[in-house]
């Protein structure tokens, strides 16, 4: 667990999240899923209730390859990273990441501090390479991704639909060294 002032004097803590989180990590992400174009689910998409919320926090917890990191701020869960490693021995070394922050808490140094997070617990894992996509448009995202090493591999065209138009989306990798 790691706490650290925000840039907007808010303390921010990170920190693993347990079976217990499930309630507020479901609601964090329908929350996401209404605020946000930039998620993958549209606002009445998530199937996933409260059992399946918690068994997958489960799995995150007993899967060595992966983990699963909460910030907290005005006694909240107002972001995650969840970062999903390979389950075969020929991509165990790989872990797919996806991060979402309340839009109100964005710029003030919660998606620095997850991604620092994930690299330290990567580092310390026998994960090798981190991935992700993002959508071309997605500025901060890219500001973040870029500030936090990660390169552009590639672009997925026409890799989504959103609002009946066509978005492309980068993938991007960092290797941990």
């Amino acid at each position: 667990m790691i706490t650290f002032q925000g840039e907007i004097n808010m303390m921010v803590t990170l920190r693993k999240l347990v079976p217990a989180d499930a309630e507020e990590l479901l609601k964090l992400q329908h929350q996401l899923d209404e605020e946000s174009t930039f998620m993958l689910l549209e606002p009445d998409e998530r199937q996933s209730g409260l059992q399946q919320v918690r068994e997958m926090i489960i799995n995150f917890t007993e899967t060595e390859t992966s983990t699963l990191i909460g910030a907290e701020a005005d006694g909240m869960l107002v972001g995650y990273i969840s970062v999903r490693g390979g389950s075969v021995r020929r991509n165990r070394h790989s872990a797919y990441i996806v991060i979402g922050i309340l839009k109100q808490y964005q710029g003030v140094g919660i998606g620095t501090g997850l991604c620092r997070e994930m690299e330290t617990w990567a580092s310390g894992s026998s994960i090798v390479r981190l991935e992700l996509t993002v959508m071309t448009h997605n500025q901060s995202a890219l500001a973040l991704y870029a500030k936090s090493g990660f390169t552009i591999e590639g672009t997925r065209v026409k890799s989504l639909k959103i609002g009946g138009q066509w978005v492309d989306e980068y993938y991007m990798s960092k290797i941990i060294e």
